[in-house]
């Protein structure tokens, strides 16, 4: 009996997605890689080795973005996943207007960033801002949050996870909904105080919640660029600019090469970070 050809016929189903992703992801990362070796602009490309990444980390403000960048991104991220933990524990505990509080929390959410970006640098405003006319009238000198260098990086930071902390809440309230509450029941029997189920029941049976927010909060902060620039622009001088800025202002400035050879390093550093962190997730999963 002749064996049966397999159907073309579910190939068909995946080949829109497969253009997709060759005509929009495939082909611009390689092109990507292929020009960030160039000095090029929209008439010709010249091929230059190496020259845009040495250049790069020779210029000690493109170093600071960086720099920026990671401390933006780790402590975001961090802040994110210990906030969201708890507001999600506070908000499943039955407390009053339960329903309300978390539509609070997630608001910021729904709000666009360029808004939340627009808002806050007139709420931090040194001396027209209400946040410093608040402390002003219980006699404290408010800070210029987003026009000191040593403060400006940190007070986007505060506002980046104001505006994202409601994400990574509905991802933990989902994963605490999924906890049995059996857990709960036989600790109590045993004994065990709040502090103890938290510790030794909520935070090990969340962790698929936990991978999730670390890894979106993560790519997220390394990837930042819209608050920031609605904000403080990178400033003052390079003290908030981020990698992402940074490559804004190289092709806003016409260094298309050296740009795109931000970019390369972006999309690697992205990748140094987050394939190793999900191995390292995947196989703790596997070892559990």
């Amino acid at each position: 009996m002749a064996r049966r050809r397999p159907s073309p016929y579910p190939y068909w189903f995946v080949l829109p997605a497969a253009v997709i992703f060759v005509t929009l992801f495939l082909v611009p990362t390689i092109a990507s890689f292929w020009f960030s070796l160039t000095r090029w602009d929209l008439s010709q490309a010249d091929f230059i080795g190496l020259d845009n990444y040495r250049q790069f980390f020779k210029e000690p403000f493109l170093v600071q973005g960086l720099v920026n960048t990671l401390i933006y991104a780790f402590l975001t991220s961090g802040a994110k996943t210990v906030s969201g933990l708890l507001l999600a524990v506070l908000l499943t505990s039955g407390i009053l207007w339960q329903g309300v509080l978390r539509s609070v929390v997630f608001f910021p959410v729904l709000v666009s960033t360029i808004g939340v970006g627009i808002t806050f640098a007139a709420l931090m405003h040194p001396t027209r801002g209400v946040i410093n006319l608040a402390l002003a009238t219980i006699g404290i000198d408010g800070p210029a949050w987003l026009s000191d260098p040593s403060l400006a990086l940190y007070s986007v930071a505060f506002i980046d996870i104001w505006k994202g902390v409601g994400l990574a809440t509905l991802i933990y309230i989902a994963g605490l909904a999924a906890i049995s509450p059996d857990y709960y029941e036989a600790s109590r029997i045993d004994g065990a105080t709040r502090v103890q189920q938290f510790w030794r029941i909520t935070v090990p049976l969340v962790r698929p919640a936990t991978v999730t927010v670390i890894t979106l909060s993560l790519i997220g902060g390394l990837r930042s660029f819209d608050i920031i620039w609605a904000t403080t622009r990178g400033g003052p001088g390079f003290a908030s600019d981020v990698l992402a800025s940074v490559i804004y202002k190289q092709y806003q400035a016409g260094f298309y090469g050296l740009a795109t050879a931000g970019n390369v390093i972006l999309f690697a550093l992205i990748a140094l970070i987050i394939l190793p962190l999900t191995w390292y997730f995947n196989k703790r999963e596997v070892d559990l």
